[in-house]
């Protein structure tokens, strides 16, 4: 009850500022007063200033019950009007404010653009997603060496039954991990390439069958990867950046392929976490981790603002030519994913909900946690990144976000 009525009157203190702003002409605002918070908006009408006053409360208070360093996050309204905001801290240490701006990796959230890259490719007929693989990647010299090599579809990598493993819980990617945070390695920004990182896999048997389970596992998409560049004879973030990061303007996601990203704040990781990593993600300004090695398993650095409208637009059936998206939705059997049960897609989770169905992602990289979700019933997305990748609170976030956003526009 407390926690609520001093969002409450933060959430007045922000709108009389926004208001203020407003009145001024301002379209981008921010405030580093009263409960510390900074925000975004695109449009100038109260009603829009005043939702975001609303929001930023719920995410003061969510950071409050969860105790995470800071936090980004944004909606976009079915009229195309957005706007995101932040609360606490970038840089816990040296006590600098978090900015709606910041950039965070968004680790599996990256599925989404990877699937988006294909099913352009199948609209021009240069992939089918029921071909075998082994089309596109048969003449390599490790690929009879796949689990399920010769069985496995595009498809069936797309929406995880294929069967095969998950490279990074393997005791040879741990070792990569190690070489990578070697500090006497004389050329620290290379990364192994995508092969290195499925080579982890090969020749272990499949966790099943084809087309008869589910097993969600980064191997999927590098594969994915491999094959989006043998067709295009680019690179896959060369390839990204021309289909969608440059024509929609999402100039806050960039591929996460080296070392040093401008605007990327730290994220803090459990002293016991997975790979025996630094609590802290960033070393004068350097990530530890060489973020490579995710490469298309998620690979991007992103904000909230450009994921909701990455969602809106992608959900919409406006990304790409042709109807797409019942490839894109056709989910499989409801299975247990992150706590959470969905049905998965063509990197989409699919979810039902007290607000009805959503489509969207969550990701994780060490020191970050990064969800979106789109809202179809009432054409609305919403998107949060926190610098803290154990008890984030995250996922329940989002539902929270969401209602406020109904609550405060939907009459």
């Amino acid at each position: 009850m407390n926690g609520r009525r001093r969002g409450r009157r933060c959430a007045r203190s922000t709108r009389s500022i926004l208001l203020f702003c407003w009145l001024l002409g301002v379209v981008v605002v921010g405030t580093g007063t009263g409960c510390g918070r900074a925000s975004q908006t695109e449009g100038t009408d109260a009603a829009l200033l005043e939702l975001v006053g609303f929001f930023q409360a719920e995410l003061d208070s969510i950071r409050a019950e969860n105790g995470f360093p800071g936090a980004t996050a944004a909606f976009i309204l079915p009229d195309g009007r957005s706007a995101s905001v932040a609360t606490g801290v970038a840089d816990r240490e040296a006590n600098i404010p978090m900015r709606p701006d910041a950039l965070m990796l968004a680790g599996s959230v990256g599925k989404s653009f990877v699937a988006a890259v294909a099913l352009a490719l199948v609209g021009e007929g240069r992939l089918n997603l029921d071909a075998k693989v082994a089309t596109w990647l048969g003449e390599a010299a490790w690929f009879p060496r796949l689990p399920n090599a010769e069985d496995v579809t595009l498809r069936m990598l797309l929406n995880h039954t294929s069967g095969i493993p998950e490279h990074y819980t393997t005791d040879g990617f741990a070792r990569l991990v190690s070489n990578s945070l070697d500090s006497t390695n004389p050329q620290p920004e290379e990364c192994p390439p995508p092969e290195a990182l499925v080579a982890n896999i090969l020749d272990i048997a499949p966790l099943f069958p084809c087309g008869e389970d589910f097993s969600y596992a980064d191997t999927n998409y590098l594969l994915v990867g491999l094959i989006i560049q043998k067709v295009t004879g680019l690179s896959y973030n060369e390839e990204l950046r021309r289909r969608f990061l440059v024509p929609l303007g999402l100039v806050q996601t960039v591929p996460a392929d080296r070392r040093r990203i401008p605007g990327l704040v730290p994220g803090y990781l459990a002293a016991d976490n997975l790979f025996n990593l630094p609590e802290k993600s960033l070393v004068e300004s350097v990530l530890v981790l060489h973020p490579g090695l995710e490469w298309t398993g998620g690979g991007l650095a992103s904000n909230p603002r450009d994921l909701v409208r990455w969602a809106k637009v992608l959900y919409e059936g406006k990304v790409l030519a042709g109807s797409y998206l019942e490839d894109l939705l056709a989910g499989g059997k409801l299975v247990e994913l992150s706590g959470q049960s969905v049905r998965y897609g063509l990197g989409v989770m699919i979810q039902e909900t007290a607000l009805g169905p959503s489509y969207g992602h969550g990701g994780w990289f060490p020191g970050y946690h990064t969800i979106f979700a789109y809202y179809p019933k009432y054409r609305i997305a919403v998107a949060i990144q926190v610098n803290r990748d154990f008890q984030s609170g995250a996922k329940g976030a989002i539902p929270r976000l969401a209602r406020v956003v109904l609550d405060n526009t939907i009459k």
